[in-house]
Formats: structure tokens, sequence, C-alpha cells
């Protein structure tokens, strides 16, 4: 197999005591399927730096380059044991040298470039596993504290400059839940695995394809947002280039003097990592089972054979281990219909013989006591009408082998029809990420919503557990034939006549002959 050509790159200005533990490890990194050459802008004002890089250019491919800007324009960023000062001139200086090591690549016909800063350590395998990704802008991540006695924070964010809060355009969302919504994507990227983000920086590789398709850090004069970086992922985004980081191989920082102290730590903890990974590659070899968590339906239905049932189980099939039904006071031969669709997977079907949906939390409770004592893994609690898009099957165990997750929230949209979502000021359902799947804990003490109607699915602590949003849909079906919608209506007419546990405005809307609907589009598949 032909090895894949890499050419890494770093603009330096970087003080000699650490630049040398930077080309350190650069000497260590893994070639076995990649040529790597080097680049760098010699942009340094310590004699004893620029004298390193001569020295590893010596016997290594490397093309250094000095910049002229040092000689015209002396003037250079400060860091100290604090953090680092950049003035905005600087940034930019930094920007047109990491756009000339991008023509570089595109003229050098490499497959990949590796933009690197030079405080950074990798693990030896940092790049032949990005490789492997298949992504086409992809950083490894690295955590830093960027003031002394702050939390450490990543190389990556969401949205704008730095916004690490999961939100839907225009959400108000308070300060508690600011705070919840970020302690979690932190808490998603420090398990091993492969994130879509909204910006990224400072350890990157980039295909050849996106070099191609014209990405630049080069400044866009009517952003305001400070840093080459962000320009270049807004730049990335505009392209239709989606981002990603990988947690696997965290570099290590030394982002001021005293992180030096830390760099015979991280080399321990690589070498042990290669061993770790040794034993890995030995038992693949054996074909070694590896431990898949248990995926278990909960559902409560009623006189839904003749709806959606058959179409939403089937699809269930897919990616279920088990089932546990609630069939609460059916008329109809729901419960036949399961057991057919069901066959070969293991189920309970619990029947009620007169229903408890007047008084939606007892049954809500028995849904949850009934499933728990199944000793279930994971729980996917979706109703009879609900389903999930397509790409759900493709996606579930990456989600369920997340050790750092133990709650997903989703988006569930009503369907109007058969094509159609409804989106007006009284149905905006998926506008809002709500639980559907859960890791049960046997310690874990469920409290309820005690109120007879909207109660919720699960108990109304489940927040207390770790949590992640993501981006999967739901369709809710159950609004999308006209009989169905009059049946609902009267029936909330019944049970809440006052309004007290709905909207008076949403039950009247819901024979809205004239609904705000949008054409639904699936998820593409991989």
């Amino acid at each position: 197999m032909e090895k894949k050509k890499v050419l890494l790159g770093s603009p330096v200005c970087q003080k000699s005591n650490i630049l040398r533990e930077f080309l350190d490890s650069l000497t260590g990194l893994e070639q076995e399927n990649v040529r790597i050459e080097y680049i760098f802008v010699d942009d340094n004002h310590e004699e004893e730096s620029s004298r390193q890089l001569l020295l590893f250019a010596q016997n290594k491919p490397v093309r250094l380059y000095q910049s002229v800007d040092k000689e015209k324009n002396p003037e250079t960023y400060v860091c100290d044991d604090a953090t680092h000062y950049w003035k905005d001139h600087l940034i930019w200086k930094v920007a047109k040298f990491k756009d000339f090591m991008i023509q570089k690549a595109i003229e050098g016909s490499y497959d990949y470039l590796f933009l690197i800063d030079s405080d950074l350590l990798l693990y030896p395998r940092t790049i032949t596993h990005l490789i492997g990704t298949g992504k086409d802008v992809i950083s490894e991540i690295f955590w830093t504290m960027w003031y002394p006695e702050t939390p450490e924070l990543p190389n990556v964010w969401l949205y704008d400059s730095y916004d690490m809060v999961r939100r839907l355009r225009g959400e108000s969302l308070a300060p508690e839940e600011q705070i919840k919504r970020q302690q979690a994507f932190l808490n998603q990227l420090k398990v091993p695995g492969v994130y879509e983000v909204g910006g990224l920086g400072a350890c990157t590789l980039i295909s050849r394809k996106a070099l191609l398709q014209g990405i630049s850090f080069r400044e866009i004069e009517n952003l305001t947002f400070w840093g080459e970086d962000r320009h270049f992922c807004i730049r990335a985004k505009a392209l239709g280039l989606n981002l990603f980081v990988d947690t696997h191989y965290p570099a290590y920082h030394i982002y001021r003097e005293s992180a030096l102290e830390g760099v015979i730590d991280f080399k321990k903890k690589y070498d042990a990592d290669k061993g770790r990974l040794e034993v890995k590659e030995r038992t693949d070899e054996k074909h070694l089972s590896v431990h898949r968590p248990k995926l278990t339906l909960s559902m409560i239905m009623k006189n839904e054979a003749n709806r959606y049932l058959e179409k939403v189980l089937e699809e269930h099939r897919h990616y279920i281990d088990e089932a546990v039904i609630i069939d609460d006071g059916s008329t109809d031969n729901s419960v036949d219909l399961c057991r057919k669709i069901l066959r070969g997977i293991p189920y309970q079907i619990i029947q009620n013989p007169v229903s408890k949906f007047q008084n939606e939390v007892e049954l809500r409770k028995q849904q949850w006591e009934e499933t728990v004592q199944t000793n279930p893994e994971w729980i996917l609690n979706l109703d009879a009408d609900e389903m999930f898009e397509r790409k759900f099957k493709e996606k579930v165990q990456d989600l369920i082998c997340n050790p750092g997750v133990d709650l997903y929230f989703f988006r569930l949209y009503d369907f109007w029809d058969d094509n159609h979502y409804r989106e007006d000021k009284y149905w905006q359902a998926h506008s809002i990420y709500r639980p559907f799947l859960i890791r049960y804990r046997p310690d874990f003490q469920a409290e309820w919503n005690e109120t007879p109607l909207h109660c919720g699915r699960f108990p109304k602590n489940i927040t207390m557990l770790s949590y992640a949003l993501d981006d999967l849909r739901i369709k809710h079906l159950g609004w999308a034939e006209p009989k169905d919608r009059l049946a609902k209506y009267l029936r909330y007419l019944q049970l809440d006549p006052e309004s007290r546990y709905g909207w008076k405005e949403q039950y009247e809307s819901i024979l809205d002959p004239n609904p705000g609907l949008v054409e639904w589009e699936e998820s593409p598949l991989r």
C-alpha cells in the first residue's frame, strides 16, 4: 500500500526549552503507513530556537523558511506563566504563514496538511490515527488552563468564538441550564471518540480535498471574531466542510513554562498506552468478543394495530435486544401483532384490563417498574407512534457504548401528514431536546412529577445523570391523520377541560385547517 504523504507545518516563535520538547515529540511520530515531511516558518527571537530548527532539519525532509517580518517588525507576542498576549497584527501574520503552508501542500501534491502549534506534544500514533478517521478536517484534542487556577478547556467549541453550550437558534437558556449543557459537552470530550464540532484549531489535519476547496486562514473582514482559527472554521463550514475532533490521543499543551514539569508524565502515559494498544491488537487478532450493551425498548400502546405499530416495530427490530410493552387496555389485535413482529426477540407484554391513561403518572410508573425488573442496560422509551429517522440504527451503538453519558436527549417532530411536520407558534416540540434513551443504574432512585397528564415519560430527576444532546431526530406520527387529530382533541377536552395540565390555545389549534407545515428531509446515511 502506498504511503500517504503528509506535510506537517508549524509557524515557530517559541522559547527554546519548549521548542526542544516539541521537536522531540515530532521525532517520535509513527510513519509506518505515512511519509511525513515538514515545513517551518522561523519567526523566533531566541537564537537557540532558530538553531534547534536548523539541527532538526539536518537529517529530515524539512523546508525551513525565515520570517521576513521579524526583521522588519521585531515586536513579538508576550507569554508568561499567566497567559499569552497577542496583538491583532501578529494573529494575521500567523494566518499568512498558515496560508503559505496550505499553498505549499497543494503545490507539492500532499495528501494531507497537518498544522500544529509549536508548544504541543503528540502521541506517536496521532497522525496515522487521524488519517484513519476519514475526516477532511479534524483536530486532535488538547486541554489548556488558559489562566492560572481556572478549569482546563479544550481547543474545540460548538458555536461562534468559543461557545460550548449546545442550543437551538434563538433558544433562551437560564444560567444554570447553560452550565449543565457546557459540562455535558466537556464530559463528552473526555470519552475517546470522534465528535462533530463547530470550531477547532492548533492541532489540525486537513485533507487534500479540503485544501483544494479553498480553505484558508485569511481574515473575513465583516467578522469581528478574534483569532485566525475562527475565520478558518467559518470559511470551512461555508465551503460545506464539517469539522471534527478526535479524543483518543489528547495532545499535551506546554502553554506556560511551568507545564514542562508534566512532560515526563505525558511520555510515560503514551509509553504505557503503546503497551495497551499492542495487547488490544493481539486480542483483536484472536477475535475475542466485545461486550455490546443490551438495548431494551420500553413502550406503551393502546389499540395501535391499525395505525403505526407494525411500521414502528419493524424499524425497532434493527437495533433492540429486548422489549417491554405495556398494553393499556387494547380491544384490537395490537398484542398479537407485537408477538408476530417481535418473534425471535425476548419480550414481555403486560396487559392492563382497564386503561390507566386518565392518570398518566400511574401508567408511566408501571412502565418504568416493569422495564427495570428485566435488568436492562439501556432503555429506549418510545410510544407506539414514534420512531427515529433511519440514521439512528447506524449510530445507536456508538451512543450506548459511550461510557461518559447515561442519558440522551433528542428532538421530536410532530408529523401532520406522511411528509410534513407542523411548525407554528403553537407547535414547536422539535425546538426542545427531550430524554428518550437512558442507561439504567440500579442505584438510581426515581422521583416522579405527580400529575395526571403530561407527567413526562421518565422520572423527573433523571437529569442528575450525565447527559448529552444528540442531533438524531424522532418522528411523532400520532397527529398525521385527521381522524387521529380529532380523537386526540376530544380526549384532551375530556381529560383536561380547564387546560390545567396543557395549553388551551394549543388544544384549540389541533383542528386548525391551515397549520404551518414544513417538509421533512431524512438525514443522509453513511
